[in-house]
């Protein structure tokens, strides 16, 4: 059952790139649908150069700390 604090949507994917999704989260222990949150994660984190609003920030001086 979907976790009630998370947002459902469906998902018209390739079925050659979902097969591949599937063995990704196969090697790495996951359900497909984790993998697929963590590539977006993965790729948000790439694009935007920091980490996903999910994750806690890292430990460090804030600004006014410095």
């Amino acid at each position: 059952m979907a976790s009630p604090d998370k947002k459902s949507f469906l998902l018209r994917i390739d079925p050659q790139l979902w097969a591949e999704i599937e063995r990704l989260a196969a090697a790495e222990l996951r359900s497909a649908n984790a993998q697929v949150e963590y590539l977006l994660r993965d790729a948000l984190r790439a694009r935007s150069g920091r980490k996903a609003k999910a994750t806690p920030p890292a430990a460090g001086p804030r600004k006014s700390d410095r």
